[in-house]
């Protein structure tokens, strides 16, 4: 007995073994076989990271999986994503693995996770899809797998289904299917369970959004001639319940369809299920009268150019509903529509909505519409005719409102036209009558800092436009008063254009903050820390669907801590930016102009302003704009009136006012009548030390004018000129947003400004140009305007002076001397006789005979052979020697 359970227990071992290492000898022979019904197959680029074998997991067959399935497409999808799928997996008898290349491989089950399907068409009728290989003989060849399939399993996957010739977007989310069966037998049964949400767009609008679908079917399959008749079933869109009865038929030109199903409840309360159960909550226990029914038939054959005929019904006639935790009920509710198509083309499908009233304690509600051409040129002919307390939407249905909402909507609106008319604007083809009003309207939410009264508004519908008659509201402090026309409603409305229009917008106060609202930054913990990511914040947005024209005037307009009076001005808004042409505004005792465009196309919002400013009170301005106080800190210490333009540009933070450290630009700028305090200036204090024959509560800068640059951060201010009495001062340099400076002043200083001794060594000289003589000295400034750093050359600049005097009266000396020999010159050539010689007898020979020797070009005169020859050099020696000795005798020493 041990013996044999110990050659049971041997054997088993082994046989596990053996199914444990199986796998690894055959994994190179399952690549081979999915790569080879790939390549066989598909005409598109096939990825997967890994293909599993195991003999355990579905013993006594064998488990295949593929991991990370990618297929994408070729042209014209090139590198678009077809199907994706984490896992597919597949059971197969284990002789099948042992077949050779040839034969065909038959697979029992398929469970498939997380799979995405994009099934796309493009606007050449192309699909994406097509992408089996044609073969040839593909009769007579053998697949590389054949099916013969119990169960099959799809979980938590999606599908989408993109028409771009047609304009749809119908999506299957979240959705779960399994079925059970033989498909290996001519006729058997099939149990198929599925849920999922499905969302379905035409032309940008939303008819189903998320709605949950469910269906459990048993269905006869009768594989011979591809027809499949739903024989149990019960599905469920929402919560309402619906039966199926019918066949779906595979047939040579597409499917041939024949269906018909209801709700098998007739109460009211069955279009209650109808709305998602997020919107209409318990509905077990609301009380009903009424009845409501949906039903339809299906019928005929889906090709490329037809579909079934559609005859659906939605009908109740005289119902009511009440929650019975809410005070209110709806009353009198009648609806009759029906979906039709007689034809079998798809243009030819159209809705009927004949009637859909409601009464809500007095107010009654009526509409109607009709909708034709659903796929083409869509047709719309609606009426709508009643009255809603909008407070009463809380008390009737359970809707979760984030503020209660208030006032009275009425409205009497007739509308007819097509979609090609609202695109193309042909306004002849556009039938729009009727008004709208809403009254003592109240709405608070996240966007507003305080809740907005609508306390009137009316508009009045036209073929070419809605003109708004009148807008009264209010929130927080700002008041407004608007009227103006819009153009292409229903463009907006129904074909995603842009929303044109014209307004004119009157305000006694309008205060900016009113319509901002604080920033939320949110934070995303990482994934398997508690640490927590980085902040983010979402700039504010021009809506890019805006296209307007705004004339604006505001008696007073609160922005931060500054009271703009009087301003107006034209906003234009279009292509996410806003122009501003011709604002003014009085502030700071005067007048700003203001142009420019804030733009927010790019992630980070910019602008480009100038701006025209005249006669401001200098202090205040510069007291209450942060932007001046960086430009210019030194103004803060100056009274007086400025005019200046100024061009910004740069970035915008997220609550829109200009980012500093982004700004460039330039500025020109006038100061008028001043005065200034230099105490509060530590620049001034130090200079004035530093330099102190000036006084800087006497200068100067009326009319002062100068030009300054800016860019990241750092001003370049151009030089300019300032009087200080008869000194004048020229400025040049920069400084920094953070307050550093780089400035050169030279003072062009008079003479007699520097110093005891400078003036009285002018007093010595007493020459005009002594007295007039000015010497520049500089100023180097640095450091910051707090702790500012002042280096003068006053020293060197005294030292310059006074070899200056020096070279004057030197000057003076030698020109003192050559007027005593000019002086003689002359006397001598015109032979004066009465005037007295102030030269000796010899000397007046001695020139004459210079003179004569110079003009007849001898180097020497003879007077007689007993002279000495004397030469003309040594002649003017002797005339200027007695000049410059002062005597007026001198003695003969030749003989």
């Amino acid at each position: 007995m041990k013996k044999a359970l110990k050659i049971s227990g041997i054997s088993l071992l082994i046989v596990i073994l053996l199914l444990v290492t199986a796998p690894f000898m055959f994994q190179s022979q399952i690549k081979d076989m999915v790569k080879r019904f790939i390549n066989e197959n598909m005409n598109a680029k096939v990825e997967f990271t890994d293909v599993d074998l195991s003999f355990i997991r579905s013993f006594p067959q064998a488990y295949v999986s593929i991991d990370d399935l990618a297929i994408t497409n070729f042209e014209p999808f090139k590198g678009d994503t077809l199907v994706s799928a984490k896992k597919i997996a597949f059971t197969m008898s284990v002789k099948e693995l042992f077949k050779k290349a040839d034969e065909a491989i038959i697979v029992n089950s398929i469970n498939a996770e997380n799979v995405l399907l994009n099934l796309i068409t493009n606007a050449e009728g192309v699909a994406n899809y097509d992408i089996t290989k044609e073969k040839e003989n593909a009769s007579t060849e053998p697949s590389s797998f054949a099916f013969d399939i119990e169960d099959y399993k799809i979980t938590n996957s999606t599908i989408n289904y993109i028409s771009q010739e047609s304009n749809i977007l119908f999506k299957i989310s979240e959705f779960n299917h399994e079925g059970k069966g033989v498909f290996s037998a001519d006729k058997s049964e099939l149990i198929t369970k599925s849920d999922a949400k499905i969302s379905l767009s035409m032309d940008g609008s939303n008819y189903l959004n998320n709605n949950p679908i469910k269906l459990d079917a048993l269905i006869d399959m009768d594989l011979n001639n591809s027809k499949y008749t739903f024989k149990d079933n019960k599905g469920y869109i929402n919560q309402l319940p619906i039966e199926f009865h019918g066949f779906v038929q595979l047939i040579e030109e597409g499917q041939d369809v024949d269906i018909t199903f209801e709700n098998p409840e007739s109460s009211f309360k069955s279009f209650l299920a109808l709305v998602p159960e997020t919107y209409s909550k318990n509905i077990e226990n609301v009380n009903t009268t009424g009845d409501f029914k949906v039903k339809g038939i299906i019928k005929g054959k889906v090709t490329d150019e037809t579909i079934p005929t559609l005859d659906i019904s939605i009908k109740s006639n005289n119902a009511s509903f009440k929650y019975p935790s809410l005070p209110k009920g709806v009353q009198n509710i009648v609806i009759d529509t029906e979906i039709k198509n007689e034809t079998g083309y798809t243009k030819d499908t159209y809705v009927n909505i004949n009637t859909l009233n409601f009464k809500i304690d007095q107010d009654v509600f009526k509409s109607s519409a009709t909708i034709k051409n659903l796929t083409g040129n869509m047709l719309v002919n609606a009426a709508i005719d009643g009255t809603i307390n909008l407070g009463n939407i809380a008390k009737v249905y359970p809707v979760d409102l984030e503020t209660q909402l208030t006032g009275i909507l009425k409205a009497n609106v007739n509308t007819a036209f097509d979609m090609e008319a609202v695109e193309k604007n042909a306004y002849e083809r556009i039938k729009n009558s009727g008004s709208m009003s809403l009254s003592n309207f109240k709405y608070a939410s996240e966007e507003f800092k305080s809740p907005l009264i609508i306390s009137e508004a009316a508009i009045t519908f036209n073929p070419e436009t809605v003109s708004l008659n009148s807008f009264k509201a209010q929130t927080g402090k700002s008041d407004l008063n608007a009227t103006g026309s819009i153009k292409n409603l229903l463009g907006f409305m129904f074909s995603n254009k842009n929303l044109e229009g014209n307004f004119t917008l009157n305000s006694n106060t309008f205060a900016v903050n009113d319509f901002m609202t604080d920033a939320v930054e949110t934070t995303t913990s990482k994934t398997g820390t508690d640490k927590k990511a980085p902040t983010t914040k979402e700039s504010l947005k021009i809506p890019a669907f805006l296209d307007c024209t705004i004339n604006a005037q505001a008696n007073t307009v609160l922005y931060d801590n500054l009271q703009l009076k009087n301003a107006k001005g034209t906003l234009i808004i279009k292509d996410e930016q806003v122009n501003l042409q011709n604002f003014t505004t009085n502030l700071f005792d005067g007048q700003l102009a203001l142009s420019g465009v804030v733009s927010t196309k790019t992630d980070t919002p910019t602008f480009n302003m100038d701006l025209g400013i005249s006669a401001f009170d200098i202090s205040k301005s510069f007291e209450g704009i942060e932007l001046f106080q960086k430009l210019a800190p030194l103004a803060k210490i100056i009274q007086g009136k400025l005019n200046t333009t100024l061009n910004l540009k740069g970035n915008l933070t997220d609550d829109f006012t200009p980012n500093l450290t982004s700004l460039s630009g330039g500025a020109f700028a006038e100061i008028l009548s001043s005065a200034i305090s230099p105490k509060q200036s530590e620049v001034l204090n130090l200079l004035g030390s530093s330099l102190n024959f000036v006084d800087f509560t006497k200068l100067n800068l009326n009319d002062l004018k100068t030009r300054f640059e800016f860019n990241e951060g750092k001003v370049s201010v151009k030089p300019f000129k300032i009087k200080y009495q008869d000194i004048e001062i020229e400025v040049a340099g920069s400084h920094s947003f953070d307050q550093t400076m780089a400035y050169n002043a030279v003072f062009n200083v008079p003479a007699k400004y520097l110093g005891s001794d400078v003036n009285k060594l002018i007093a010595k000289i007493d020459d005009a140009s002594a007295k007039n003589l000015t010497i520049p000295i500089t100023a180097n400034i640095s450091g910051t305007y707090t702790k500012p750093a002042v280096k003068t050359d006053l020293s060197s600049g005294v030292t310059n002076l006074t070899k200056q005097l020096v070279e004057i009266e030197k000057q003076k000396l030698l020109n003192q001397g050559k007027d005593k020999v000019s002086n003689m010159l002359g006397d001598l050539i015109s032979g004066n006789k009465t005037k007295k010689d102030s030269a000796s007898a010899a000397q007046k020979t001695a020139v004459k005979d210079v003179l004569g020797g110079l003009v007849s070009g001898n180097k020497t005169t003879t007077a007689d052979s007993t002279q000495t020859k004397t030469t003309p050099k040594d002649a003017v020696k002797n005339v200027l020697g007695g000049l410059l000795s002062g005597k007026k005798k001198q003695k003969d020493t030749v003989k």
